[in-house]
């Protein structure tokens, strides 16, 4: 069984690759990203956002990166954990999973 801090590590060079590609641009993406990595049942979406939040965070301190798709991916991400605190995580998921 892959314990809490290897499903991290996997997820903070998953994240790396995407970001790099800056292939997420909309919640609908954040939230498809996640579900295509079939962890639900291991990582809640709220610990996602949460890395995911964090990995962008760290990629703003490199200064020869873009900054506007990280700051949107990181707004984004602060909405969808405020949606997921208002809502519920089944809820965000169905609405944004369509």
């Amino acid at each position: 069984m892959i314990g809490h801090a290897s499903k991290n590590r996997a997820l903070n060079q998953i994240a790396e690759i995407i970001i790099e590609d800056m292939g997420i641009k909309t919640t609908g993406d954040y939230v498809k990203f996640y579900i295509n990595l079939e962890m639900q049942d291991s990582v809640s979406f709220l610990s996602f956002i949460n890395n995911e939040k964090m990995v962008l965070k760290h990629k703003l301190e490199n200064k020869t990166v873009d900054r506007g798709p990280i700051l949107n991916g990181i707004k984004i991400l602060e909405e969808l954990a405020e949606e997921l605190k208002k809502d519920g995580e089944p809820k965000v998921l169905e609405r944004y999973n369509k």
